[in-house]
C-alpha cells in the first residue's frame, strides 16, 4: 500500500489531528526514501563538509588531540568525545565519560575483561583506535583520524535529516547496523537500535524498567530475529519506526498510521 497524507486523513475522517499525522507520517516515509537514494549519502556528506559548525568541531578536536598530555587527558577532553564518539558509532555515550575511557583504554583481547561485559560496539571501538597498546599515538595516526572525522561527518550529516523528519538517523542507523543481528540483547544494549525496534513494535518506553530477560521477552514475541536478515523486513521496520516518530512528534496519529500496516 502507498501511503499518503491524503489516503490516511480519509481513513481517520479528515480530522485536524489525523491529518498532521498523516502528513507527517507521508513525509517522514518520503524523505527515508530519498535518504537512501543512489547518491544522497555521499552528496549530503559533502554539503556536510562545508558546514562551519561541523568545520569548527573537527578543528577542536584535531587541536585538544596536539595539546594533550597524555590518552588519559585526551580522552577527558569534550571536544575529543565530541567527535570520537560519534566516528566510532557510541554518540549515545556522551553521558558516560567515565565508562567510555576505561572501555577504549581496555585490552580488547582479554576474554575476561571490562570488555566482555559490555556493548559489543565498546570492543569494536577499542580495537580500531588500539589505545591499549598505542596509547596518545593511537589518536594522532592519520589514517584513524580520517575514519572518526569521516564518520563524526555523516554522523553529522544523518542527525540533520532529524531537524524536519524525526527518526530519520535513527532509521538509517538501524538499516546499516541491525542487518543479520541475532543476539537480542546486542539490541536492547544499543540504544538507537532499542529505540527503533521497539518504537516500531509499538512497546511502551516505560517497558525499560523492567528486567532486561523481561524486555527480550516482550521484543521476540513480537519480531523473529531472522527477519533482521531479511532486506525487505528490515526497511518495512524502519518504515514503521518513521511513521511511530512522527506520530510522537505530533502528539497523534502515529500508532493508528501504523495499525494500518500491521
Amino acid at each position: 500500500m502507498r501511503i499518503t497524507a491524503e489516503l490516511v486523513s480519509n481513513l481517520f475522517g479528515g480530522s485536524a489531528g489525523s491529518s498532521a499525522g498523516a502528513a507527517d507520517a507521508a513525509s517522514g516515509l518520503l524523505a527515508l526514501k530519498l535518504a537512501q537514494a543512489k547518491g544522497a549519502t555521499e552528496k549530503g556528506i559533502a554539503r556536510e563538509r562545508k558546514d562551519p559548525v561541523t568545520i569548527t568541531a573537527l578543528k577542536q578536536f584535531d587541536q585538544a588531540i596536539a595539546r594533550a598530555k597524555d590518552v588519559k587527558s585526551a580522552l577527558q577532553d569534550p571536544r575529543v568525545l565530541a567527535v570520537l564518539l560519534p566516528g566510532l558509532g557510541l554518540s549515545d555515550q556522551m553521558a558516560y565519560p567515565g565508562l567510555v575511557q576505561k572501555a577504549l583504554l581496555a585490552d580488547p583481547a582479554d576474554p575476561k575483561g571490562l570488555l566482555a561485559s559490555l556493548d559489543p560496539r565498546f570492543t569494536a571501538a577499542a580495537k580500531t583506535l588500539d589505545l591499549h597498546s598505542k596509547g596518545l599515538a593511537g589518536l594522532k595516526n592519520a589514517a584513524l583520524r580520517k575514519t572518526l572525522t569521516d564518520g563524526y561527518v555523516q554522523y553529522q550529516y544523518q542527525t540533520g535529516l532529524d531537524a524536519t523528519n524525526p527518526g530519520i538517523s535513527d532509521a538509517l542507523y538501524f538499516l546499516k547496523t541491525a542487518k543479520g543481528e541475532t543476539n537480542i540483547y546486542n539490541i536492547l544494549g544499543n540504544s538507537v537500535l532499542r529505540r527503533v525496534v521497539t518504537g516500531a513494535l509499538g512497546l511502551p518506553n516505560a517497558m525499560v524498567v523492567q528486567s532486561v530477560e523481561t524486555q527480550a521477552r516482550a521484543v521476540t514475541s513480537r519480531l523473529k530475529l531472522t527477519d533482521l536478515q531479511d532486506p525487505k523486513k528490515l526497511q518495512q521496520l524502519a518504515e514503521r519506526y518513521v511513521i511511530a516518530a512522527a506520530g510522537s512528534s505530533t502528539g497523534s496519529g502515529g500508532s493508528s498510521i501504523l495499525s494500518l500496516l500491521a
